[in-house]
């Protein structure tokens, strides 16, 4: 008997919003891209983007800039790490994240990953002491969240700032705090595979003014900082406006018209990725040979992407997985091959840092599977992947 398929697509987002496509418009009519040039009177879609990602969050200043990886550089830059600070980082990430330490010169210190693909607490820790490092750069690596609240209480004790790296957390929550808002500053990517799309930009939000007028400055305001709407007051800026150099990293007025209506919309997104996420969690549940991914009741997720453990299945019997579900229409990523696929990539495979070993971590990736929840997927295909996934794994648990 023939297998049933999946005809959808795993990359397909969904059209920008008829009022952002408008506003777009209005962008290119008048001409004024750059986000200081405007009419008398006018605030600029940036800056109104600003005012209105500072309220979403709950974070007293925000900052719309042109990457979420330029968001985590610029970051460090305001807490002052220079070249050759040690800053502490998951081992299990993405790329942008170990790159933006190393476009500072700093140097990674990776702490291990736990089964439910969260920093390790007591590595950090550890390497803590170890490394002398006082800032980390947190990664809630695919929407995972790990115990904010001891997470904080560790950090504190230990004198470390946190940066929380929320490119898939965007609109997530810990215990009812946003995501983003446990830390000094927190960073957000606008990137198209994240919660509100505008090809490529990010979000810095922060409560301390003197980092804030920091990363303002560092943007490229060209000593306009006071047309910012979500910014501290004008002379905290004096301190520092002679002192940063102007590394530009803005957010146009096109990008921004497009991701106000997203903003906007983002609370009923999250609800519908929610539900995504658990028919597919439900439908392989209990599935021999795979384990889901526990979630902690205290988070508050964006389920826009869902992973899975394989734990008992060798690298031939997960390629022989893999091949068996993209005939059928489902894209799967691996986490734990060699060779860095896409975005897959390991920490080994960031020759640009010192070499580490993370143990727990391998063992974590070796069987981790990874799979996009696209808002263009219907109840109903969510239903039949997860069962073509269930079918597969247990032929390979057989």
């Amino acid at each position: 008997m023939e297998k049933t398929r999946f005809t959808g697509n795993f990359t397909q987002q969904e059209p920008i919003p008829e009022a952002g496509i408008d506003a777009a418009l209005r962008v290119l009519r008048h001409g004024r891209l750059h986000r200081y040039n405007l009419a008398e009177g006018e605030a600029g879609e940036v800056a109104l983007l600003e005012e209105e990602f500072a309220a979403f969050t709950g974070a007293a200043y925000a900052l719309a800039v042109c990457s979420g990886g330029y968001a985590m550089a610029n970051a460090l830059r305001a807490l002052g790490i220079r070249h050759g600070d040690k800053v502490l980082s998951n081992g299990f990430t993405l790329a942008p994240v170990p790159g933006a330490i190393a476009a500072v010169g700093a140097e990674p210190v990776l702490v291990e990953t736990t089964s439910s693909l969260t920093l390790d607490i007591d590595d950090l820790a550890v390497k803590a002491q170890a490394s002398g490092a006082k800032v980390l750069l947190l990664s809630h690596m695919r929407g995972h969240m790990c115990d904010m609240d001891r997470l904080m209480t560790v950090c504190d004790a230990a004198g470390i700032k946190v940066i929380e790296d929320c490119a898939h957390t965007m609109g997530a929550a810990w215990n009812g705090v946003p995501s983003g808002r446990h830390g000094v500053m927190g960073c957000y990517s606008t990137q198209t595979y994240k919660h509100i799309n505008s090809g490529e930009g990010g979000f810095i939000v922060s409560d301390d003014p003197d980092l804030m007028a920091r990363a303002i400055l560092l943007s490229g305001s060209y000593m306009l900082y006071p047309r910012h709407k979500a910014r501290p007051p004008v002379d905290t800026f004096e301190k520092y406006k002679y002192l940063t150099p102007n590394i530009s990293g803005r957010m146009d007025n096109l990008r921004a018209a497009i991701l106000r209506p997203q903003l906007a919309d983002l609370p009923v997104q999250v609800a519908r990725w929610h539900d995504l996420y658990v028919r597919v969690e439900e439908g392989l549940r209990n599935t021999p040979g795979l384990q889901v991914i526990e979630r902690d009741p205290r988070e508050s997720i964006v389920g826009s992407s869902i992973q899975f453990l394989l734990p008992a299945a060798d690298p031939d019997q997960i390629e022989t997985f893999l091949a068996a579900t993209l005939a059928r229409g489902v894209e799967l990523k691996w986490f734990g091959r060699k060779e860095p696929m896409a975005f897959t990539s390991r920490y080994d495979s960031w020759q640009y840092t010192t070499a580490q070993s993370l143990p727990q971590t391998d063992a974590v990736l070796a069987g981790l599977i990874d799979m996009r929840l696209p808002l263009t997927l219907s109840a109903e295909a969510a239903a039949l992947i997860a069962s073509i996934i269930r079918d597969e794994a247990m032929e390979i648990a057989a």
